[in-house]
């Protein structure tokens, strides 16, 4: 798999990334996500210290990242649980 260079901008600074084939698209997402929040924060908070708008999002997104994981991590229990009493079942 071959490497392909980017140049991102997050919170109006570029920053040059190298990155492999078919996680680019993942990375523009991401940026695009975090430029997306900083730019609600500033509209709906007095904070204009790109420093404090980035650790709010920051605190956002890891908050988000970590409730789907819970969701997630709960509907495969659900689904084990449903896929045992379904083994039971057969089994009578």
């Amino acid at each position: 798999m071959g490497k392909l260079s980017l140049k991102i901008v997050v919170a109006g600074r570029t920053y040059p990334l190298t990155v492999n084939e078919g996680e680019d698209a993942k990375i523009i997402k991401a940026a695009d996500d975090i430029n997306r929040a900083i730019k609600m924060l500033q509209e709906n908070y007095a904070v204009k210290d790109m420093q404090d708008l980035l650790a709010m999002t920051a605190l956002q997104l890891a908050t988000k990242n970590s409730a789907t994981q819970n969701s997630t991590s709960e509907l495969e229990q659900v689904e084990n649980k449903l896929e045992n009493l379904l083994k039971d079942l057969n089994s009578l």
